[in-house]
């Protein structure tokens, strides 16, 4: 298969003084109707979003009536977004939210993977416990599908499934949000196991538009999703966790830029002052280089003040360490591979 999808250098990994690699990425930023303001790379490829959908997975649940019929509040909301570490706090919360759907932490399909947040997985370890599926990243996305397949009256076995009624809603919540059909190869399994569905960045960025603007969805979208927004903003430490990009450019822009990341290095991000929408992919699939080119991207739009810059330059400027954990380098963004200003223009796809 060939791979269209290209990009521009945009981060650096330098050993010392000396770049060692180089990491690509491809970028789109546009308002609601679809205007593109900046771009860079190739925008018309579909990518796989991975779980920068998220929100718009949750804003399904929130349609179909799971926080009344629960009793979810924006904690629970926010934990149906994320990605999360897998610590204390956010394995308690999906317990409990199994346990108010009904269901119980065997029901959950998304398979178990250690704490993300090394403390967590030492302190699991050191108490000689083994992880479970609450400690999957994924386990409040798979917790708020439980409850979606419970208010539609569907069972829980196959819900992972394409065709199960819970990811028919969830699906086609996503195509209209981005205005895209996901059949053929555009649709495939995510690493938790759900449907994960493929549209290019230039629609990615409209989907993020119109979270930050509500506008172009129909009213029960608007409002489901709206919901979504408050919830990441008020309480984004369960967006991902203590130390988290996204937890930490939420916190930074006090709620102004709502982002999202994905697996293979994508991000996307409503910046809700601008009304404007930003998807990126590191075209090599690299999670370390996202930050700093999403900051960048952030940057160049005039989406973060001087002290959001300042709380988020650990992201920005990631040290490399060794094996002693002595810091050797850093990952950072190029200067100069976006155009900066409001209306950037548009950098020729390469």
């Amino acid at each position: 298969m060939f791979w269209e999808l290209a990009g521009v250098p945009a981060v650096a990994v330098r050993r010392g003084g000396r770049v060692e690699s180089i990491h690509n990425v491809a970028a789109c930023a546009a308002d609601v109707d679809g205007t593109v303001v900046a771009r860079v790379g190739t925008i018309d490829t579909p990518v796989f979003l991975r779980s920068s959908a998220k929100p718009f997975i949750a804003a399904a649940a929130v349609r179909a009536g799971v926080l009344e019929r629960f009793g979810f509040g924006e904690r629970e909301l926010a934990v149906m977004c994320a990605s999360h570490n897998g610590e204390p706090g956010h394995v308690d919360l999906v317990a409990s939210m199994l346990e108010r759907i009904g269901a119980s932490v065997d029901d959950l399909a998304c398979g178990v993977h250690p704490p993300s947040y090394e403390p967590a997985a030492a302190a699991l370890a050191a108490h000689g416990e083994r992880p479970t599926q609450l400690h999957n990243n994924c386990s409040g996305k798979h917790a708020g599908i439980l409850a979606l397949a419970k208010v539609l009256g569907a069972p829980f076995a196959g819900y992972t499934e394409p065709s199960h009624p819970a990811q028919r809603t969830i699906l086609a919540l996503c195509g209209r949000v981005s205005d895209d059909v996901f059949e053929g190869d555009a649709l495939a399994v995510d690493g938790c196991g759900i449907p994960v569905y493929a549209t290019t960045l230039r629609k990615a960025a409209v989907s993020f538009a119109r979270m930050a603007t509500l506008r172009g969805l129909d009213d029960d979208d608007a409002t489901a999703l709206a919901r979504v927004t408050s919830a990441m903003a008020s309480e984004p430490w369960y967006v991902a966790g203590t130390g988290r990009f996204d937890t930490d450019l939420i916190r930074a822009t006090g709620g102004r830029v709502v982002g999202k990341a994905g697996a293979e290095g994508v991000h996307c991000d409503a910046l809700l002052d601008a009304g404007i929408g930003v998807a990126l992919k590191v075209t090599d699939g690299t999670r370390r280089a996202a930050s700093p080119a999403t900051l960048a991207v952030l940057d160049a739009l005039h989406a973060l003040e001087p002290a959001a810059r300042e709380a988020m330059r650990p992201h920005a400027f990631v040290p490399v360490k060794n094996v002693a954990g002595n810091v050797v380098g850093e990952v950072a963004a190029l200067e100069g591979w976006l155009p900066s200003g409001s209306n950037p223009p548009a950098h020729p796809a390469v």
